[in-house]
């Protein structure tokens, strides 16, 4: 596969057992704006773990994999690749730090990795060696203490199994793979698969002995946090000795040829079924997302505190909504710009063309926020567009007022010409004069897309040939009613500024209608996103009853009664929650929004929302 990077970076170095994010690694991520896909592989170092995340990559190098019983990998490792059948994403391979070196003085330094690799991956791959028994699941005790490691939520509560109930949503898929093994998969005589192998190692064994029940405990973890399990188990690539010191670089015809199969077996399940990462309520995560997670848990455990799902996801929508206010105003300028003709004909041009730029600008905000609760993204948004659209429209009117003053210039050149000249200083000059002026506003009156200072700028030229006409009806002895064309001037005069006050008002009129468009397309597409993210939140919850009620039905076969009845009280909670999520979020909001009076920013105005009926209506107050 083409890569987006040349080799793999660290993305989390670990020196001296302290984590320290990569700012390299970091760019890389910020520059993918795609959805990705993130595969993490966990296990005990010198496991080959590496090898395998190279073939994920379709390479035969990549992440370094060494010849001796040191551990190579430190900290952990990044490789970005496109993902080869799902177009317009990316893969992302995280080669985790070896666990149980004993080199380490610090045992709670591979508790924080294990940690991040689940918070960081969509499918998590655990790599063991032989057989999965009870000293496979005793090594794996850092499943058991992320309850001490993560919050789902970020109040402070003493119950972390209550917390723990919540790992559900957002944790990853879970692959164990057996490394070198050599047992027959078959349980009293009869054949099972690998996925069997996994679900009957993974059983409660009944017994008080500590070695068994802290390896029921890890047991119990696996069960209760990963609901979708697969397992592969890999004979040994080779019995030659110097080839498996070289793996990295042997290829693969001359390993075995079972061992090729699984690894076909394996890569093709991981690319097919690896899932997009994605948070609770639907949150994509896509590269630039990946990062800030990063920083916001290592910051989390550097500082001394517990990594928070929910305290992350407010940092991300923090940054992630101000860059879609950012991203949606700029959307609006530029599509404005290339899209108007100024002066537009009227102001109504002016207010469609905002109407579909600002329509585009709020599906780019809805498209890439989240968690925008108490709406002041939104509101960030409406208020800049509304700052955006006053300059078109000052814009408008200048150049509406530029081209109207050019053009009634040079057509009233000759009468300023002949004015000069006193050609209209004769008997019967105010008749020729009147026919100029009336052939000057017949030819302005012709003038295509003058925009909308068109009026007050002719009545305008017309209030400044008051005196002119006034001097040249004076001078001029042959009309011999005087007074009467002074009134015939003035009711024209006075025509011409009623027409100026009546298109003030219809200006007003036009404002007052755009500004409920604008609150209702407001409202209509954060109905739909608001949907959006309900029907999201209700599968998510779904999902973890139907594990929850799979898992008490499991248990209380294998004779169990404790983890049921606390299972139980879960099962009615989310079954609660799923009833309380039903009702649409997006009436929830309109009521908030009918208690705090939304103020629209538009118009310096109070809206009202009227919901007697299915559709919300506004009053302006």
């Amino acid at each position: 596969f083409k890569t987006i990077m040349e080799a793999p970076i660290c993305l989390i170095e670990n020196q001296n057992e302290q984590l320290m994010v990569n700012p390299n690694a970091l760019k890389i991520l910020d520059k993918i704006s795609q959805p990705v896909l993130v595969v993490a592989i966990v296990g005990l170092y010198r496991t080959g773990k590496s090898y395998l995340m190279n073939r994920l990559a379709g390479q035969s190098h990549g992440f370094q994999v060494g010849p001796t019983v040191e551990s190579v990998t430190k900290g952990i490792w990044m490789l970005c690749i496109p993902h080869p059948s799902k177009p317009n994403h990316t893969l992302v391979l995280l080669d985790i730090e070896g666990l149980g070196n004993v080199k380490k003085a610090d045992p709670k330094n591979d508790s924080w990795i294990f940690a991040l690799a689940v918070l960081l991956s969509s499918t998590f791959v655990y790599n063991s060696m032989k057989t999965i028994d009870n000293q496979a699941l005793e090594q794996l005790h850092y499943v058991t203490e992320l309850t001490e490691l993560i919050r789902a939520k970020s109040s402070s509560r003493s119950d972390e199994v209550e917390d723990s109930t919540e790992f559900v949503s957002f944790f990853p898929d879970f692959v164990w793979v057996v490394r070198d093994f050599t047992l027959e998969l078959e349980i009293d005589g009869s054949p099972i698969t690998e996925d069997e192998y996994l679900e009957d190692a993974l059983k409660l064994i009944p017994g008080r002995n500590p070695k068994i029940q802290n390896s029921n405990l890890s047991r119990e973890y696996i069960r209760h946090f990963f609901p979708k399990r697969k397992c592969f188990v890999f004979h040994q690539p080779t019995s030659d000795h110097n080839l498996l010191r070289q793996i990295g670089g042997v290829p693969e015809e001359k390993l075995d040829f079972n061992f090729q199969v699984k690894l076909k077996e394996f890569c093709s399940y991981i690319l097919d079924h690896a899932e997009t990462k994605t948070l609770r309520e639907g949150i994509v995560i896509t590269g630039n997302r990946l990062g800030t997670l990063v920083e916001t848990y290592v910051d989390a455990i550097n500082s001394g505190a517990v990594p928070c799902l929910e305290n992350a996801v407010t940092t991300l929508a923090q940054r992630e909504n101000s860059a879609a206010v950012q991203k949606a105003a700029d959307h609006y300028s530029k599509q404005m710009a290339q899209r108007l003709r100024l002066p537009t004909d009227t102001l109504q041009e002016l207010l469609d063309m905002h109407a579909t730029c600002e329509r585009e600008a709020i599906a780019l905000f809805m498209e890439h926020s989240f968690k925008d609760d108490k709406r002041e993204f939104q509101k960030n948004l409406v208020e800049t567009i509304k700052k955006k659209k006053e300059d078109f429209t000052m814009q408008n009117e200048e150049a509406s007022d530029k081209y109207c003053q050019a053009v009634l210039k040079q057509l009233s050149e000759p009468l300023i010409e002949s004015i000069s000249r006193r050609t209209f200083s004769v008997p019967g000059g105010y008749s020729l004069y009147l026919e100029v002026k009336k052939k000057i506003e017949q030819d302005y009156a012709q003038v295509p897309r003058k925009g909308v200072k068109a009026n007050e700028i002719l009545l305008s030229f017309l209030q400044r040939q008051v005196p002119i006409e006034e001097s040249i009806l004076q001078s001029d002895r042959a009309v011999s009613d005087a007074e009467k064309a002074k009134a015939v001037l003035k009711a024209r005069i006075e025509e011409a500024e009623k027409n100026q006050e009546m298109l003030k008002g219809e200006y007003q009129n036009q404002q007052i209608k755009d500004l409920q468009r604008s609150f209702e397309e407001n409202m209509k597409q954060l109905e739909r996103k608001t949907q959006r993210e309900t029907e999201s939140s209700l599968k998510m919850l779904k999902k973890m009853l139907e594990h929850k009620l799979k898992l008490h039905g499991e248990l209380l076969d294998e004779g169990c009664t404790k983890q049921p009845e606390m299972l139980n009280e879960q099962i009615n909670e989310l079954r609660e929650e799923i009833k309380t999520t039903k009702k649409n979020k997006f009436f929830r909001i309109l009521e908030e929004i009918i208690q705090r009076r939304f103020f629209c920013l538009c118009c310096d105005s109070y809206i009202i929302v009227q919901t007697n009926t299915s559709n919300p209506s506004i009053q302006v107050m």
